[in-house]
């Protein structure tokens, strides 16, 4: 049997000091019991986010008038947005100086409690929205600490091994519970009972997840003597000096921006007025990019990445703005769904090379600052790629805006893989 590999930073440390590192060992995330119990976590809190994805909104659409519900929407939308980009360079300080655990517990507590607001709003029909705006926001602040916390885990409980599988699994158990199972679920029950009970399965969900992350065993961060915003102008100066980290934070900008915000706001008017089809083929356009990130990430556990430079910007960028573009030019729906897919699997390339990647190169008492930093940049693309976005499609139609962004995001990868050469080089 083979020897157990030490976690990767414990490795890191090793290496660092000159001594041995074993790096034999197996590939499979799962034999760690901790991996386990955070992919479990990260599983159920994930389906809990994608219940909301439709319990809320048709929780506002029952309250309001046709004229104002798109509005409403939207504004608890930005609510949640807002909060998690203002707070999440400050969750990736806590993150570094808080047991993780600890942190990951009390933001699914804190969910909880919100889903019970809700649950409460909804079990007594009360018609008020402004409520909704306020818990959206704390669900927004709970996410700026959640997430860093939970993405700079993976290092400090798995081996270097079994590093590259985990991260891809997590996206596996985070994208199929957040944007399949869960809103499916929450469509179904929402439809044969109501939307009350719904809330209610968050809120068991929730609870549930804080009690599997209170099982995790992970290192107790080293305190460094700093305040908080000594901290935080410490994490900043950290990435700056290294060009491969702000090369990668550039490149974790681009999917919201040309790809995920676009397609938030162009996806109802394509299947509706250039497809002309029902309103089914919005949740299938979903499906079928959520299905090719799915299965594209699967696939990539049976290989051990090499050049993963390359595939990061000369291959999934470039590749992902293509059949992006692909989209909008077709005239049929099918051809649609087929190249979304594609679309997909370029995404699985992109999730699950940049993550391990930063984590690597931050490995250490930052690594929370670091991966907070790539949170806030999805943060911030999607709302630019909403507004870009938006104003090609009020200008020229959605045919327009998918095809700009889609070339503009192929244009920057190869671009990308010319000038970013400390990113093109890393394997």
């Amino acid at each position: 049997m083979a020897e157990a590999q030490p976690p990767l930073q414990t490795a890191a440390a090793a290496a660092a000091s000159g001594a041995p590192v074993d790096l034999s060992g197996t590939r499979n995330p799962f034999a760690n019991m901790n991996y386990r119990w955070w992919w479990a976590a990260t599983f159920i809190g994930a389906m809990a986010v994608g219940l909301q994805w439709v319990t809320v909104p048709v929780y506002i659409v029952d309250r309001v008038g046709d004229d104002k519900e798109e509005l409403a929407v939207s504004a608890a939308l930005i609510c949640q947005l807002t909060a998690s980009a203002l707070l999440m360079l400050v969750g990736g300080v806590v993150a570094d100086r808080v047991e993780r655990r600890r942190v990951l517990m009390r933001c699914y507590t804190i969910a909880s409690i919100v889903s019970v607001g809700y649950l409460f709003l909804a079990g007594f029909d009360i018609n008020t929205i402004w409520p909704v705006f306020v818990l959206a926001t704390l669900i927004g602040s709970a996410d700026a600490f959640s997430q860093p916390a939970r993405m700079s885990m993976t290092p400090n409980i798995l081996t270097r091994a079994q590093l590259q599988n985990g991260i891809i699994f997590g996206t596996v158990a985070f994208m199929s519970a957040g944007q399949l199972i869960g809103p499916a679920v929450a469509g179904f029950i929402v439809d044969a009972a109501s939307v009350k009970w719904a809330f209610g399965l968050e809120v068991v969900l929730l609870i549930t997840a804080a009690a599997i992350a209170s099982r995790l065993r992970v290192d107790t961060p080293i305190p460094t003597g700093k305040s908080v915003f000594g901290d935080l102008v410490d994490g900043l100066a950290f990435a700056r000096k290294s060009p491969v980290i702000l090369g990668l934070l550039f490149l974790a900008l681009l999917p919201p921006t040309f790809l995920m915000g676009p397609t938030r706001v162009t996806t109802v008017f394509m299947v509706r007025d250039v497809w002309e089809e029902s309103d089914r083929f919005i949740g299938l356009i979903y499906s079928a990019f959520g299905i090719g990130v799915l299965g594209g990430s699967l696939a990539l556990t049976a290989f051990k990445l090499r050049h993963r430079g390359v595939l990061l910007t000369g291959v999934s960028t470039v590749l992902g703005g293509l059949f992006f573009s692909a989209v909008g030019v077709t005239s049929m729906v099918w051809v649609a769904l087929a190249f979304h897919g594609l679309l997909g699997l370029s995404a699985a390339i992109f999730i699950n090379n940049s993550a391990p990647l930063l984590q690597e190169q931050a490995m250490g008492p930052k690594l929370g600052r670091v991966m907070s930093m790539q949170n806030l940049c999805f943060a911030i693309g999607q709302p630019l790629g909403v507004a870009q976005a938006g104003l090609v499609t009020d200008l020229y139609g959605p045919q327009a805006a998918i095809i700009t962004s889609g070339a503009a995001m192929a244009i920057i990868g190869v671009l990308a893989f010319i000038f970013l050469t400390p990113v093109r080089r890393l394997d």
